[in-house]
């Protein structure tokens, strides 16, 4: 994929189709290491599946014989000097971390943080994206949305425009566009 962003999406997405209620993606900048973690209260994995599922050829969907959400993650992951950790349990989540170098020449660019947050806004499940960086943190929580909307749905075309400006403002001003 040619930016995290994508990445996050498709992760973001698995947690999804595991029941996820909540999905949690952190994304730091400090001291020259970008760490993208997704985190989810979603059906876990066994551990026989957590074992196989970075190869590319492990996947639950009927559709398709491969997988290559997290296999594509770790590959980025380690092609700019980092790497890619998976924690999961049966029926409790699973949390996934990958590390970048900053300044690595092979780094793919964040991307557009805005837009994946607005593609997974949901009335059926919440999602809060914090980003730091050296110069300060944005936190988005869509419980809070959600309790100042009354009832309206978060996916409603004024609320997702409105939604994906604030988030690109508040990124850009602690940095977060730069990366």
């Amino acid at each position: 994929m040619r930016e995290l962003a994508l990445n996050i999406l498709d992760i973001a997405e698995n947690s999804v189709k595991a029941g996820a209620k909540l999905i949690a993606v952190t994304v730091t900048a400090k001291d020259g290491i970008l760490t993208v973690r997704i985190d989810d209260d979603g059906c876990g994995m066994d551990p026989e599946f957590a074992a196989r599922v970075l190869d590319p050829f492990t996947t639950t969907r009927t559709t398709r014989k491969v997988g290559m959400g997290l296999p594509l993650f770790k590959m980025a992951a380690e092609m700019a000097g980092g790497e890619l950790t998976l924690v999961t349990e049966k029926g409790k989540g699973t949390s996934v971390t990958a590390t970048f170098v900053l300044s690595h020449i092979d780094r793919a660019p964040l991307g557009d943080l805005a837009e994946t947050a607005v593609t997974l806004l949901s009335d059926s499940y919440d999602l809060v994206l914090t980003l730091t960086t050296e110069q300060g943190e944005y936190v988005f929580d869509s419980r809070e949305l959600k309790s100042e909307l009354d009832g309206i749905s978060v996916t409603e075309p004024e609320i997702t425009v409105f939604v994906r400006d604030m988030i690109s403002e508040n990124i850009t001003a602690i940095g977060g566009n730069l990366l």
